[in-house]
């Protein structure tokens, strides 16, 4: 970032200045309109439906970013909360790469797998972003993908929003040697799997654009909760 703006300050100083709007501005952090119901739904309808968060942030931002939010985040229990420093994940390999939602997946399945429950296959899964990068890790991760960004954000996207939902707009260069190991598993068994590691196609109909996520679409994706059943 410093270097891509061409700041005239000191690297030390950035980084200070930066930690310091974070600490200011991250305590008041609130969640998207939509978000709150969607989670409580969501959270009502457990164990029908399981949650895992997938975030960039590092543990610290993360803590600042949501210690006035417990009730929000309860949903995700701690063992499939996975944050951007988590030391499972390979150097490099942050979003868009998809290994951050496979070790998401991974946790759950953890947890499935010792209940004696069959385990969730990535095409089985819906993942929310606001990012592109993050769009880009969840197609290349094989699942389904709603995009709800700034307003300000789609305006720089504007016309290109279809590339965005296929995942093809970003900068990870890896293709199948990178397929994750974590969700190969009889993917040939499997009519609606993707192939981990690449991105998916213009109009596929495995992305979708939500400006809101007020009164989300839960039957478009055959989602049953308490709400709906």
């Amino acid at each position: 970032m410093q270097e891509w703006a061409q700041l005239p300050v000191p690297h030390e100083e950035f980084v200070a200045k930066t930690r310091e709007l974070q600490a200011k501005h991250f305590a008041k952090t609130k969640p998207l309109p939509g978000v709150p119901e969607l989670l409580e739904r969501l959270k009502a309808s457990n164990p029908n439906i399981q949650t895992a968060l997938a975030t960039s942030s590092h543990e610290h931002n993360f803590r600042i970013k949501t210690a006035h939010l417990e009730d929000l985040f309860s949903i995700f229990n701690t063992h499939n909360r996975v944050l951007g420093d988590d030391p499972r994940i390979p150097s490099g390999r942050g979003k868009p790469a998809p290994d951050i939602y496979l070790l998401a997946l991974r946790t759950i399945n953890d947890g499935l797998k010792a209940s004696g429950h069959p385990e969730i296959h990535p095409e089985e899964c819906l993942v929310f972003e606001d990012s592109v990068p993050g769009v880009e890790a969840g197609r290349r991760a094989g699942m389904q993908i709603v995009w709800c960004p700034h307003p300000g954000l789609l305006n720089e996207y504007c016309g290109r929003e279809k590339e965005v939902l296929a995942g093809l707009t970003g900068e990870h260069k890896d293709d199948l040697d990178g397929e994750s190991p974590a969700e190969s598993l009889d993917a040939e068994n499997r009519p609606h799997a993707r192939v981990v590691g690449l991105p998916g196609e213009i109009d596929d109909g495995w992305g979708r654009l939500l400006h809101t996520l007020e009164e989300f679409p839960f039957e478009w994706y055959g989602i049953q909760t308490q709400a709906n059943l």
